[in-house]
């Protein structure tokens, strides 16, 4: 696969989320979707709908620390992560045009945006994989990792418990994450870090995993600039798929 990097550098100094929407417009434009009179709902779904039933409990969804926001427009479904989740409804071009100012409006128009390109059909999987698929995609991860890149250093950003459960078990391996209740616990192999390693913990590594919550929660410029970046899960569809970004799901649909 041809490197992303220096487009991620040329990003840096400037708003990602500005070049993101500036990107989406365009896109929408040219498909003369901004002159036309379009509804989308963003809406909240339960863990039961957005994973339906894991074998174990240990994902955010299930204990109530994190929500799929999943917008709807015409043939296309989009979701995104968020802690901050309620109903919206609007204009296209309202949310384009939206300050992005919180994570609740960051994640109406992530997911509005991979919805509208799923719709166009440029994307896939933006909606969230179910049952046993996340042990089978992470199983996927590992061989994916060891193809593509060998034996290395990873710091996984975001704690997602079957990635955890595979990976800690075959590589180097350090994870990051913000929910206070798992910084400092031991999670199958490895310790869950929290903010304040972060600087250390990503220039250890060969490789960022970073969970594409990231962009809902305002933390992705702390990690574009880094080597190596592989972004996983559905929230960065529609993003990844406009920037140039390395993206990883294997079971989304």
């Amino acid at each position: 696969m041809e490197s992303t990097l220096p487009r991620i550098k040329s990003l840096i100094m400037h708003d990602v989320l500005t070049e993101l929407r500036k990107r989406f417009s365009d896109v929408c434009e040219s498909h003369n979707l901004l002159s036309e009179s379009v509804r989308v709902k963003a809406r909240v779904l339960s863990s039961e709908e957005a994973i339906g039933n894991p074998e174990a409990d240990d994902f955010p969804l299930q204990k109530g620390k994190e929500r799929l926001m999943q917008a709807e427009f015409g043939t296309g479904t989009g979701q995104a992560f968020t802690d901050r989740y309620g109903d919206f409804s609007g204009k296209l071009c309202d949310i384009i045009e939206m300050p992005l100012k919180n994570n609740f409006r960051r994640a109406v128009f992530v997911a509005t945006l991979n919805a509208v390109l799923r719709h166009l059909n440029e994307v896939h999987g933006t909606i969230h994989c179910r049952d046993k698929e996340p042990a089978l995609c992470a199983a996927e991860l590992v061989h994916l990792i060891k193809d593509r890149y060998g034996q290395l250093k990873i710091t996984q950003v975001g704690f997602q418990p079957r990635m955890v459960e595979h990976l800690a078990a075959e590589f180097e391996y350090r994870i990051l994450d913000m929910d206070p209740d798992n910084i400092g616990t031991r999670k199958f192999d490895a310790v869950v870090e929290g903010p304040e390693a972060a600087g250390e913990a990503v220039a250890w590594a060969d490789l960022l995993l970073v969970t594409g919550t990231t962009l809902v929660n305002g933390t992705i410029n702390d990690f574009l600039n880094h080597k190596q970046v592989l972004f996983y899960g559905t929230t960065i569809a529609g993003a990844a798929h406009l920037m140039g970004w390395d993206r990883f799901c294997a079971k989304g649909t």
